[in-house]
């Protein structure tokens, strides 16, 4: 999936000959981190429902607002908190279900919820650090970078803990489209994602993202042919009311810091042979 990514940006970012904006160093920590919170939230699936699934990775919404606060130094109003607040006690309702209370689906519906709001913290910090990125710089060197080492981190953890997986998958038809179909929603999420981050940041981002709830119980009820717990439905309501709570107290960001001293107005820099001509002239002069 993340080599769709490379294949795609890696042409253009090298079409315009520009060179790294951010350091290779920074964009390795945002890949493996992206990394983990892919594997960690499609590892629950094997234990968990999809609701429950969808639904706890909207805890990534409360790591956001901590690790915004705490490094960009975006400031809350109490009715943004309130409405957060909201969703995490919808988040609560879930986790009460799964535990038996309202018996949730999944083989191991537990482990799946820890897995999930695990995964969560690595989807935060990957949505911060891309907001920052995007907001700062060329977005199609983020996606592109992301791609490149999201892709190396990948083939690692393959090859050391879902190497036997693997080999013992049967590549059928159904298997092969749906991989392919995965692929290319992986691909537009991470296309469309930093415009969107650029545009409302990251907490409103995932906010929004809770949308996708509604058609996990759909596809849960018509797809799968499963019933939904009613705490589920109650979880959705107290998490949609969270959501009209926050965005309509939403104000604007303070701006973001500077990663380095270059103009952040500038996307990005040729390399030709222009540019090393005027650099010769005016360290001469």
């Amino acid at each position: 999936m993340y080599l769709s990514l490379v294949l795609v940006y890696g042409s253009i970012f090298f079409y315009r000959r520009q060179r790294l904006l951010v350091p290779w160093y920074w964009y390795l920590l945002l890949g493996f981190v992206d990394v983990q919170g892919n594997y960690l939230v499609n590892k629950a699936y094997q234990y968990s429902s999809i609701t429950s699934v969808t639904i706890l990775d909207c805890f990534t919404i409360a790591w956001v607002i901590a690790l915004t606060w705490i490094f960009l130094g975006t400031r809350y109003s109490l009715w943004q908190l309130l409405g957060a607040a909201l969703c995490v006690v919808g988040l609560g309702l879930v986790l009460l279900s799964d535990s038996g209370v309202g018996g949730g689906g999944g083989s191991r519906p537990l482990l799946g919820d820890i897995l999930v709001i695990a995964g969560t913290l690595f989807y935060a910090m990957s949505n911060v650090g891309e907001e920052f990125c995007v907001k700062k710089k060329d977005q199609v060197e983020v996606v592109f970078m992301i791609g490149v080492f999201g892709f190396l981190v990948s083939l690692c953890e393959i090859a050391i803990f879902e190497r036997s997986s693997l080999i013992s998958v049967e590549w059928t038809s159904e298997m092969i489209l749906a991989l392919v179909g995965y692929t290319i929603s992986f691909f537009l999420f991470y296309t469309l994602v930093p415009y969107v981050l650029k545009l409302s940041g990251a907490a409103l981002f995932n906010l929004s993202v809770l949308t996708s709830d509604m058609w996990a119980v759909v596809i849960r009820i018509f797809v799968y042919d499963q019933q939904v717990d009613w705490l589920y439905y109650v979880s959705f309501l107290i998490v949609v009311v969270g959501i009209i709570t926050y965005s309509k107290t939403e104000k604007d960001p303070p701006p973001l810091p500077v990663i380095e001293d270059d103009d952040p107005n500038v996307e990005y820099q040729a390399l030709n042979e222009d540019n090393a001509i005027w650099r010769d002239n005016a360290s001469a002069s």
